[in-house]
């Protein structure tokens, strides 16, 4: 038998962790490496956070499951201190960011069915966005390295470019149910969208009884320097799908949406076994007793200004390798001249861990409470890696 034991869909690395330290990981043989990936945005706490930790403790103790046909005091507690904090009125939990993006599909089309508007059932999406790897979320993109081999494809779905307001109000039509958009592509290459261009949409929505999805799997809950990034664009969505960091590395996810959105989301339309689980809520919970607060936020605000202006120094002095640096907050992109791929790749073998994306960007997404200390680490180690970086022949 040729084929591994986990399913050989990941192209995985030589780096194998087995422990981590704040914002360190150790792999099995005792090496450490500074973590600005943090999971892809997932760990916004760091990896040994006490607070995350004792709180998932406690409640593994007490009780870590029961079905959704009963009461759950937990994920009511949970649901309100979101509507509190956001723009939504309404929440459902689930186990993963694409289940999020899932629930914000049909909570989008069930709007319409339930107001005698079956034919509205077509969101409009975007370039190069990346909303997940179920039959929904892939048939959303236009991406072939994630739609090959998976035809035939859901239709629904009308794909126009990122930014270009114009060509978003021109796909409108009689089947339009709403948009679907990440405010801050994170695959694609950490493209914030421009102010005209949110502003526009919301505009369209209320003007033709449309429904603005954001997916902040990614860009939400606290890495940009607002709760979602949705605040920094004076715009509220009407549903919202957020993931990845709001269980600082417990799986979980959620479908915020206001009343009107979710009107058609009644008894038996949606359900989840594990979504809400009161381990996930528990481990939600003490990841917003950090984060939902001014004095946090206004941290991770200077953090990322500081480490945008330590990397804008330093790209002069490899200006054959990087580009630019781009992004908000603690979610930033450098674009590079060379395959960020390989660079990435390149940088394990220095101890720092980082992630490529899109548009050949390097992607850095560290824990949410570095300190500077570890700034300094990550400036100063990618500024010795990139003086010996030998550019592969092909990619010069």
């Amino acid at each position: 038998m040729s084929i591994t034991p986990l399913m050989p869909v990941y192209p995985r690395c030589g780096v194998r962790p087995v422990r981590g330290e704040h914002c360190h990981l150790v792999d099995e043989n005792g090496t450490r490496y500074l973590d600005f990936a943090s999971g892809i945005a997932v760990n916004l706490l760091g990896h040994s956070h006490e607070g995350l930790i004792g709180a998932i403790q406690r409640q593994a103790a007490t009780l870590m499951h029961v079905s959704n046909l009963y009461g759950s005091p937990q994920g009511e507690e949970l649901a309100q201190r979101l509507v509190d904090l956001t723009f939504a009125d309404t929440v459902f939990f689930t186990n993963s960011g694409a289940e999020a993006v899932e629930c914000s599909i049909k909570t989008a089309r069930r709007y319409h069915f339930a107001k005698g508007r079956s034919e509205k059932h077509n969101l409009i999406t975007f370039s190069n966005a990346f909303h997940g790897r179920t039959m929904a979320t892939i048939s959303a993109t236009d991406q072939a390295k994630l739609r090959d081999g998976f035809a035939p494809l859901l239709t629904g779905f009308t794909v126009v470019e990122f930014n270009d307001l114009e060509a978003a109000l021109a796909a409108i039509d009689e089947n339009t149910a709403g948009f679907l958009l990440e405010p801050i592509q994170g695959e694609g290459g950490i493209r914030p969208a421009t102010q005209e261009f949110i502003s526009g949409l919301r505009a369209a929505c209320d003007e033709h009884d449309l429904m603005l999805v954001f997916d902040e799997v990614q860009c939400g809950v606290a890495r940009t320097g607002t709760l979602y990034a949705y605040e920094q664009y004076g715009v509220e969505p009407d549903i919202l799908a957020t993931a990845k960091g709001i269980g600082g590395g417990f799986p979980m996810g959620a479908c915020l949406a206001t009343e009107k959105a979710a009107a058609g989301m009644v008894i038996g339309t949606h359900g989840s076994t594990f979504g809400g689980n009161p381990l996930a809520m528990a481990a939600g919970q003490a990841v917003f007793d950090v984060v939902a607060n001014e004095e946090f936020l206004a941290s991770v605000r200077s953090k990322g200004e500081r480490l945008r202006a330590a990397l804008e120094q330093m790209i002069p002095n490899h200006d054959h390798l990087f580009e630019s640096v781009r992004g908000v907050g603690l979610m930033l992109g450098v674009r590079m001249k060379t395959d960020s791929r390989a660079f990435v790749n390149y940088l394990r073998t220095k101890g720092l861990l980082t992630v490529s994306a899109g548009d050949n960007v390097m992607r850095v997404l560290p824990p949410l409470n570095i300190e500077e200390e570890h700034i300094r680490e990550f400036v100063e180690t990618l500024s010795a890696a990139a003086a010996e970086y030998e550019v592969p022949a092909a990619a010069a």
